[in-house]
């Protein structure tokens, strides 16, 4: 016994000398870095009051500093950044659903502005701007150089105002400017209609109204409708949504799971991570779903997007999304300001993270551009000609009236389908899906 304890001792004691020998020099190489933090932090006040001092005119050290918190936020990653007071104070605003602007999310890639999506119904939207635009200048001005944050500052300005935005995009040999009217930005998270027997849910940005508009818009959809019985599916439209709250996109995904994980963060730290669940419920009473997605679709789309597909819930189709799989954090700050920080990257129920990689879509289906109107009247379709059309053809005695009127209106249906493939070429794709699995579901 006395042997025993004897050596349990002298491991004890092994252990305090062998931590000892070890923690040394990590203590040393510890206090090696807090020096070194310390004399970078007087090297900056050291420049603070040169600056102050010597710079060939007077400064503002308010602007100063928050300059200075500003480019070492943006060091670290695109969409980290300081929130003066007023920007505090419109992103608030903003996640509420009403601002004003022009109604573009955007980017900062090789130090242009990049669009991420123009937003349904607003001014950028109806001048044309398009996910993937670069802007090269603001009224005449280059962003080359200015951080993201400076550039949107030349994009405000009072609401009615003029702004003059020169674009590069893909496919076209030179820039060209686009004229806006500034506008307040009122945001209509979710609008619903009914195309044939598909409903179909578009859903422009995650804010507060997000959740009740889908379940408001898409009850009402399905009583306009008849009932569920009458519904083949829902298309849950995605495209050109920039993403915003984290909590709606989970409750968004949420609404058409029935249990599962929806998504997980993973921060730095392992203990800090978070997964979020599905709870019972399910707004489409199980009928198929198919989510559309394009370039434009971005972090609380993705969300959605990846928890959907990898739950086997919807067949997610279009183009392969824009890839910000990465979650900030607001934090406020003394003076009213705030900063928002990368915090974490977010995982889909499979494990895979998204960040600069996107949604893959289950079926790839690109969005032709639109052809010009003396295109679309001399295509073949408008020139084609039947039986019925030649003079002296005989008549068809062989169907009833009734029988007739139900070839028109299934042949009218059929034109509205065509049609519906010209304006939206990636919807109608959608709308045929969920056809076809109709068609091919049990009878």
């Amino acid at each position: 016994m006395k042997k025993f304890a004897m050596a349990a001792l002298g491991g004890t004691l092994a252990g305090i000398v062998a931590t000892t020998y070890v923690a040394g020099p990590l203590l040393a190489q510890e206090g090696a870095r807090e020096a070194n933090v310390y004399e970078q932090l007087d090297l900056f006040g050291d420049i603070f009051e040169r600056i102050r001092a010597q710079y060939v005119e007077e400064v503002d050290e308010k602007e100063l500093i928050e300059a200075a918190i500003g480019g070492m936020l943006t060091s670290l990653d695109p969409h980290s950044s300081y929130l003066s007071p007023d920007d505090a104070s419109r992103m608030r605003v903003q996640t509420r659903g009403e601002f004003g602007g022009l109604g573009i999310e955007v980017t900062q890639e090789e130090g242009f502005v990049k669009v991420v999506s123009p937003i349904d119904g607003t001014p950028a939207d109806e001048a044309g701007m398009e996910a993937g635009d670069f802007i090269t200048h603001v009224d005449g001005e280059s962003v080359l150089g200015l951080s993201l944050d400076e550039a949107v500052n030349l994009m405000r300005g009072p609401v009615g105002s003029e702004i003059v935005i020169t674009v590069v995009r893909e496919g076209e040999d030179e820039p060209f400017d686009v004229s806006i009217i500034r506008d307040t930005i009122k945001l209509t998270a979710v609008r619903g209609r009914t195309e044939g027997d598909t409903v179909v849910m578009r859903i422009t940005t995650f804010n507060d109204q997000t959740t009740p508009n889908l379940e408001t818009g898409l009850k009402k959809q399905i009583e306009e409708a008849g009932g569920m019985d009458n519904v083949n599916g829902i298309v849950l439209d995605l495209r050109n949504n920039p993403g915003g709250l984290l909590t709606q996109a989970i409750k968004v995904a949420d609404s058409f799971l029935e249990s599962g994980e929806i998504v997980s963060t993973r921060g730095r730290n392992p203990e800090d991570g978070e997964r979020f669940n599905a709870t019972p419920g399910d707004l489409a009473d199980g009928k198929p779903i198919v989510v559309l997605i394009n370039g434009g679709s971005a972090s609380a789309s993705e969300i959605v997007a990846g928890a959907l597909q990898d739950h086997r819930r919807a067949i997610v189709v279009g183009t392969k999304s824009f890839g910000k799989g990465s979650v900030q954090t607001v934090m406020p700050l003394k003076g009213e300001g705030a900063m928002r920080l990368t915090t974490a990257r977010y995982y889909t129920p499979s494990g895979r993270s998204i960040q600069a990689l996107g949604v893959s879509p289950d079926i790839v289906v690109e969005q032709p551009r639109r052809r010009a109107a003396a295109e679309e009247e001399d295509s073949p379709a408008r020139r084609s000609r039947s039986e019925a059309d030649l003079r002296g053809s005989l008549n068809n005695d062989s169907l009833s009236e009734d029988e007739v009127r139900q070839i028109e209106a299934d042949r009218e249906k059929a034109e509205k389908a065509a049609e519906l493939r010209e304006q939206d070429y990636q919807l109608a794709y959608a709308i045929d899906i969920l056809k076809g699995l109709v068609a091919l579901g049990p009878k």
